[in-house]
C-alpha cells in the first residue's frame, strides 16, 4: 500500500478483501448461502414510496417551488423517500426483488419514475462493475478521478462535491467508460420521459418540479446521502502512514502491514430507510443477499465483521470529510489491476454477480 507525492490515493496490490472473506464465511458457515434469493417485501416497499412521492407531488402542484413548505417538503420527504428509491434500485439490480432477471430490469424501470430522470439501466452494469472491480482504476465508477482530488482538495471543494455529489455520481462513470444503448436503456428512456410528460400535463410543472429537487436533495447535504461517503472512503487516519514491507539484512521480508480497509459498515438507524445499505461489508461480501437478511448474516458471521472498522453516524460522516484536512477524495483505495467490465467485449458473464441469468445455477454465496 503506498501513494506517491502527486498521487495519494491508496494504492493496493492485494486482492479486494470481499471475495476473500466471503469463501471463509461460508467455509465457516456453509448455511449462509441459504440466506441468498429474492426479497418480496421489496416490491411492497417499492410501490408504496413510489405512491408517497406521486401524493406529494399532485399535492404541491400549486405550491411556489422556493416556497418553504415546498423545499421542506422536498427535503424531509421527497429527499428521504428518492434515497430510498436510488437504494431500492440498486437493490434490484442485484435482482432481488423477482427470480426473473427482466421482471427486475423491468421493476427498476419503475422505481425510477419517481427520481424524474432515467438512470436505473445505466446504474447496474456500472454498479455490478464496482463489486467485480473494486477500486480498480478505469473500471469502478465509484472511483473519484485524479481531476476531482485535485481541484476539490480543500473544505470548499469538499461542501461543492457533498451539495451536488448527485452529479458527481451521474456524470463520472459516463467520464470513464461509456456503456452501449440497449432495449432496456431505450425503454427506461422512453417510459420516463412519459411518465414526466404525463405528470407536467395533468398535475403541472410543479409536480415534476419537486420529484426532481428531492433527487437532488437525496444526494445533496442530506443524512441519508452520507453512506455514499461512508461506504469507501478511509477515514482512519493513522493507516496513511503505512509502507511496503522492507527486508531485513538476512533477506527476510518483514511482516506487511494490515492493509487500509476499503469497505466500511453503519448499523445505525438510517439504515431502516435505506434498505440495509449500511451493512455495507457484508452486502460486498454476499451481493445476492437481499437487505432483509444483512443483518443476519452479521449475526451469524459475528467473528468475521466485530472487529471491522465501521461509523456510528452518517452525518458525522459528512461533516468529517468536509472539516477534517486529513480526509479527502485521495482517500480511496485504488488497485491497477484485477476485475472485468460488467457489459464490456470481455469475457464476463452475467452470472457472476446477481442471478445466473444464463443457466439458473446458484453460484455460492454470489448467485
Amino acid at each position: 500500500m503506498k501513494s506517491s507525492n502527486n498521487d495519494h490515493f491508496f494504492w493496493c496490490y492485494t486482492e479486494e478483501p470481499h471475495r476473500t472473506r466471503r469463501q471463509a464465511i461460508i467455509k465457516a458457515h456453509p448455511e449462509v448461502t441459504k440466506l441468498c434469493g429474492p426479497e418480496p417485501l421489496t416490491k411492497y416497499c417499492v410501490l408504496a414510496v413510489v405512491l408517497l412521492q406521486l401524493a406529494c407531488a399532485i399535492s404541491l402542484r400549486h405550491t411556489a417551488t422556493f416556497s418553504i413548505p415546498f423545499l421542506l417538503t422536498a427535503y424531509i420527504i421527497g429527499a428521504t423517500a428518492n434515497q430510498n428509491l436510488f437504494l431500492a434500485i440498486h437493490e434490484i439490480s442485484h435482482n432481488l426483488a423477482f427470480r426473473s432477471p427482466i421482471a427486475n430490469r423491468l421493476f427498476a424501470v419503475f422505481a425510477n419514475l419517481p427520481i424524474g430522470l432515467p438512470y436505473s439501466a445505466a446504474f447496474r452494469p456500472y454498479h455490478l462493475t464496482h463489486h467485480k472491480s473494486l477500486g480498480v482504476d478505469g473500471l469502478d465508477t465509484d472511483l473519484p478521478t485524479s481531476l476531482e482530488a485535485i481541484f476539490l482538495d480543500s473544505i470548499l471543494g469538499k461542501a461543492f462535491f457533498c451539495t451536488f455529489q448527485i452529479i458527481f455520481y451521474a456524470i463520472r462513470p459516463m467520464m470513464v467508460y461509456q456503456l452501449p444503448l440497449t432495449q432496456i436503456h431505450l425503454f427506461n428512456i422512453l417510459a420516463q420521459i412519459a411518465f414526466d410528460y404525463l405528470l407536467v400535463h395533468y398535475a403541472g410543472p410543479n409536480a415534476l418540479a419537486y420529484l426532481i429537487m428531492s433527487s437532488f436533495l437525496a444526494g445533496s447535504l442530506h443524512p441519508c446521502a452520507g453512506h455514499f461517503i461512508a461506504e469507501h472512503y478511509v477515514f482512519e487516519k493513522p493507516q496513511r502512514q503505512q509502507a511496503p514491507p522492507t527486508a531485513t539484512p538476512n533477506n527476510k521480508s518483514t511482516a506487511p502491514p494490515v492493509p487500509v480497509p476499503e469497505t466500511f459498515s453503519y448499523y445505525g438507524p438510517l439504515n431502516l430507510l435505506t434498505y440495509n445499505v449500511g451493512f455495507h461489508n457484508e452486502h460486498h461480501d454476499f451481493p445476492a443477499i437481499p437487505w432483509t437478511r444483512l443483518p443476519v448474516l452479521q449475526e451469524m458471521a459475528k467473528e468475521f465483521y466485530e472487529d471491522l472498522p465501521h461509523h456510528k453516524s452518517w452525518t458525522w460522516v459528512i461533516w468529517q470529510f468536509i472539516w477534517d484536512r486529513e480526509v479527502g477524495l485521495w482517500c480511496r483505495v485504488k488497485r491497477k489491476e484485477g476485475g472485468r467490465k460488467v457489459g464490456g467485449q470481455q469475457d464476463w458473464r452475467e452470472d457472476e454477480l446477481g442471478a445466473n441469468e444464463v443457466k439458473g445455477v446458484a453460484i455460492p454465496g454470489v448467485r
